[in-house]
């Protein structure tokens, strides 16, 4: 017995809602499973590219995957001493940067206990302290969360022993596995999916793998520049900044700041903080004419407004695996919203015309 067309849309929004609840109920050991698949999608390109070559998919995807993560090992043990040293380093003269800063703030206390009464410095004084230990409050409140979440150990371990294996097994079968999900789909409509989904890999290729280019590179010459310039801690703001740069804005941004700021602390003069500034703007400037074109791509349908929102969103709702998660549904939900939008824009709903064999 064939299906109406309001049981089909029941069936959808029912698996739909299913799979919500599923993934909600599951979000507590999907981590390594979407890091897995998300570090497949990035690298199938390459095994493909192996494959075309004469490689076979197995050796392929053994070649890429061990070098993949053999790279990650690699980087993480030359750049962890050197974090190492820099945070400690920074760490013993915190006490040299607070009595800098106070140093640098007492022409302002002076001007303002000139023209501010003593009640208004009480004030001031009071709501300073108030904002202070509600900031200290709201970060002691995160690290708490992090660190004694039940599931923190079990995502941890998983992650490094879990998701190389889901990598190598979805690289592996990547093929059979989009081969599997196309014969899956409804026939009547198989080709409209299939345009879309098309559209929706062009649009995740385009930024995901040319976000994570341009965080590297952006980590990369943020950390260098700011070492060579002088500052402490320069590679950990630097490197912070450029993965930041992932949700557009917020590194460059949040990187200027707390260098420009670490700087005013760290020297008695201007050069540094405006050598930091610089650093900054350069990288700023490279990101906007030259990297971001060429890596990212500028017609890729993510807004920088949506992209920000669906992290944000994502984070919040879901925590890691939100994060990793939102910019597929993001492209989806562009993808489909455009969709819908362009057959509205050719139905009679919009034109207002009757349909054929109606009266008038």
């Amino acid at each position: 017995m064939p299906m109406t067309r309001e049981g089909r849309l029941r069936f959808w929004l029912g698996g739909l809602a299913a799979a919500l609840l599923l993934i909600y109920l599951l979000r507590g050991i999907l981590l390594p499973f979407v890091a897995g698949m998300a570090v497949a999608y990035f690298l199938d390109p390459l095994v493909q590219r192996l494959n075309r070559w004469g490689v076979s998919r197995n050796w392929a995807t053994v070649f890429i995957t061990l070098a993949f993560f053999a790279g990650l090992v690699l980087a993480f043990l030359l750049i962890a001493p050197l974090l190492e040293e820099q945070v400690i380093s920074f760490a013993q003269k915190v006490p040299d940067y607070a009595q800098a800063l106070i140093h640098r703030g007492e022409p302002l206390w002076r001007t303002a206990k000139t023209y501010l009464s003593p009640q208004d410095i009480e004030r001031l004084r009071s709501a300073a302290g108030d904002y202070a230990g509600t900031l200290a409050g709201w970060i002691a409140h995160f690290l708490k969360s992090i660190l004694t979440g039940s599931l923190v150990v079990v995502n941890i371990l998983s992650l490094i022993f879990v998701t190389p294996v889901v990598t190598f097994y979805l690289l592996r079968d990547w093929h059979k596995v989009t081969a599997r999900v196309d014969a899956w789909l409804p026939r009547h409509h198989a080709e409209t999916i299939r345009q879309e989904l098309r559209e929706i890999d062009q649009i995740l290729s385009g930024f995901v793998r040319g976000q994570a280019l341009l965080c590297l590179t952006l980590g990369t010459l943020y950390g260098l520049g700011l070492t060579a310039v002088g500052l402490d801690l320069g590679l950990v703001v630097g490197f912070g900044a450029g993965l930041a740069s992932f949700i557009p804005y917020l590194g460059s941004t949040t990187g200027f700041l707390v260098g420009v700021g670490l700087a005013l602390a760290q020297s008695p003069d201007w050069s540094l903080p405006l050598m930091v500034a610089a650093v900054f703007i350069i990288g700023n400037l490279l990101e906007g004419n030259v990297l971001s074109p060429k890596l990212v791509g500028e017609k890729i349908g993510l807004h920088p407004v949506w992209v920000i929102f669906a992290l944000l969103s994502g984070g919040a709702l879901f925590g890691f695996l939100g994060v990793l998660l939102a910019l597929p549904v993001a492209a989806v939900v562009g993808v489909l919203t455009r969709f819908s939008l362009s057959r509205y824009l050719k139905s009679s709903l919009y034109s207002g015309d009757k349909p054929e064999g109606t009266a008038p």
